[in-house]
């Protein structure tokens, strides 16, 4: 059974991966009486009321903002000066403004000044996603177990950011808090380092010239079949993240540079017992990702499928 109606509008802004996944699970867990969907794309809003995620759909922005109790930004972080600017005027008083994109300290100083009074600023970040995008990559399961990292601004209403949280809570997400900056910079590390990586190595190997890229397709191993993966990412978003998180990831990617530098000297002069030690250390990390509850589903499965196989084989 579901619970109360926790908002009598709700707008969400942008039908992407993340705006469709949580379009879906409003609508499934019944948690606003009305959704409208709005996305600057026509053939976006089209999908979405095919696949009858929404109650309503709107282009414009504004006309979607309209009388919502909460307005989510589900779009590039290179979108919402322009996008913050045109909803502000026509949110009511009490209104909340939330988002979930995976920089914050940039959010808030985006958005903070375009909201008169009485208007509450929520940022959040669904540590959620995969590689897909558009409104048919979405799917309610994609928050279930994941962390849900909020970032109230300096003197946030405790009642807009219990509200957000609940949202969030309903789609099966875990709730967590953090100050702007901080978030910024873990999310430099667990994240964003790791995507730029994956860019840098795929396209270094489509670079090399003593390599075809039929090759590179041929004999993709599985490390380099994740990077693959990982680097099909939206690259309007990602670009998005890397210009409006620059001072973190600088500092992360400094820190990577100066381990890299330490691994080659290990490999260079053949110490096996630095590269094991590490290797070893890297290795109980993902176990405890594992045991956590915050591996890739589908590679999960793919795992416990492979596991049982081998056990079945084994029986015989």
């Amino acid at each position: 059974m579901n619970a109360p109606t926790l908002y009598e509008r709700l707008a969400i802004i942008g039908l992407g991966l993340i705006g469709s996944s949580l379009a879906r699970a409003v609508m499934r867990y019944g948690i606003a009486r009305h959704l409208v969907a709005s996305d600057r794309d026509p053939k976006v809003l089209d999908r979405v009321k095919a696949l009858g995620i929404a109650h309503s759909v709107e282009a414009d922005p504004a006309r979607a903002a309209a009388d919502a109790d909460l307005v989510v930004l589900a779009t590039p972080i290179g979108t919402y000066a322009e996008l913050g600017a045109a909803v502000a005027p026509a949110l009511k008083p009490g209104a909340i403004l939330s988002d979930v994109g995976s920089v914050k300290g940039a959010v808030i100083r985006i958005l903070a000044p375009l909201l008169a009074p009485g208007i509450h600023l929520v940022p959040a970040h669904p540590v959620a996603g995969t590689e897909h995008s558009g409104p048919d990559a979405g799917f309610v399961e994609l928050f279930e177990n994941r962390w849900l990292i909020i970032t109230p601004p300096p003197g946030a209403d405790q009642t807009a950011v219990d509200r957000v949280a609940e949202l969030w809570r309903r789609t099966g997400m875990r709730i967590e808090f953090m100050d702007a900056a901080h978030h910024d910079l873990v999310l430099a590390i667990t994240s964003h380092l790791p995507h730029l990586i994956a860019y840098n190595i795929v396209g270094t190997a489509d670079d090399l010239e003593t390599v075809t890229k039929s090759e590179v397709i041929k004999y993709a191993a599985g490390g380099f079949r994740d990077f693959t993966r990982i680097a099909a990412s939206d690259p309007v978003m990602w670009r998005d993240v890397f210009l409006n998180n620059r001072e973190a990831v600088l500092e992360m990617l400094g820190r990577f540079t100066e381990n890299l530098a330490a691994l080659q000297r290990a490999i260079r002069w053949s110490d096996g017992v630095a590269l094991e030690a590490l290797f070893t250390r890297t290795r109980a990390i993902r176990r405890s990702i594992v045991e956590a509850g915050q591996a890739d589903p589908e590679e999960e499965k793919r795992r416990q499928d492979a596991a049982e196989k081998a056990k079945t084989a084994a029986r015989a």
